[in-house]
């Protein structure tokens, strides 16, 4: 399948998604979305093991910090346990993706010229391995 490139990313951005090793796709559906196919969840506890990976490409960026991620198919734990901010979906290409609502915040900002695309999905892999981390509830 032919990856679609309905626009152009920056230089830094189109290397790092090369040498990321998941096909990828620039698709406008409403907005700019990078896809990522095959993105890795990064542990044995989730119902898949790759996905789709959607990021919305804010106006403005890469002065504009990128924010939150969508899947598709929806990931959920294998042991039942709920995910956070996790309940909202996006119509995208055709499926429904579902949003993990995470965010930069004042103690941990988005950077311009320090932060991109690549550091926003390296930041999503710390948020799929994070969910193991948290303190189960009685």
């Amino acid at each position: 399948m032919a990856m679609r490139r309905q626009f152009e990313l920056p230089e830094e951005d189109r290397a790092f998604l090369d040498a990321y090793g998941c096909p990828w796709e620039t698709v406008v559906d409403g907005s700019p979305w990078v896809l990522l196919h095959g993105f890795p969840t990064q542990d044995a506890g989730y119902n898949h093991d790759a996905v789709t990976a959607a990021i919305r490409i804010e106006t403005g960026y890469p002065k504009a910090a990128l924010d939150m991620v969508y899947f598709h198919p929806a990931l959920a734990r294998k042991d039942s346990r709920a995910i956070g901010a996790t309940q909202a979906t996006q119509a995208l290409d055709g499926k429904v993706f579902q949003r993990w609502s995470r965010h930069y915040t004042a103690a941990n900002p988005w950077v311009v010229g320090e932060h991109n695309l690549g550091t926003h999905i390296l930041m999503i892999e710390d948020w799929l391995m994070r969910e193991f981390e948290k303190c189960p509830t009685a």
